[in-house]
């Protein structure tokens, strides 16, 4: 299983992250773990920094906590995840009082796929491919993009992205996520 890359010990700091967030929502270890679909134990290695998550167990744990990817993630720009025949770079957050926007360079390598969970309820994807070709799943349809393309798609629903078999794609990625009203 691939985790996700970032500086030693930066996985402790993610574990702690989710603990905050979750005890800060009333939630209990068992309820956040049965909403992102992992199990409890895992959850519990996750929040004490014995276990690094992957990029897919970020994403369950964001989606039931309602914050992006950001809100888990070391907390500047530059930092890195790789997971799966994936880079994600991330370029700028932007933290406004009714939203947040994440700005992504990712490079999937030729043939890979990236398949993601639902997000937050409200949440916007924008891709706008760099380079390479692909193919955009979402709300049942196959979108294929090439340089200069863009896709636009409601990201609170399960989405894909799809390298094409002869070279990388790359593309900025850009996620703005609703603050959820209290």
């Amino acid at each position: 299983m691939a985790r996700a890359a970032e500086a030693p010990g930066a996985g402790a700091g993610v574990g702690a992250r989710i603990r905050v967030l979750r005890e800060a929502r009333g939630l209990s270890l068992s309820a956040l773990a049965a909403q992102a679909g992992i199990g409890k134990g895992s959850l519990s290695e996750l929040e004490t920094g014995r276990r690094n998550p992957t990029l897919d167990t970020l994403y369950a744990v964001a989606a039931p906590l309602g914050v992006p990817l950001a809100a888990l993630l070391d907390d500047h720009d530059g930092a890195v995840l790789a997971d799966d025949g994936m880079v994600t770079t991330r370029v700028r957050v932007l933290r406004e009082p009714d939203r947040t926007t994440e700005v992504y360079l990712i490079r999937l390598a030729p043939g890979a796929a990236r398949i993601s969970p639902a997000h937050s309820s409200g949440v916007e994807e924008q891709l706008v491919v760099l380079s390479g070709v692909g193919v955009v799943e979402h709300d049942g349809r196959a979108v294929p993009v090439g340089p200069g393309d863009h896709v636009r798609f409601a990201a609170d629903r399960p989405h894909a992205y799809r390298a094409g078999p002869d070279a990388e794609l790359e593309a900025v990625n850009v996620i703005v996520t609703p603050v959820p009203r209290v």
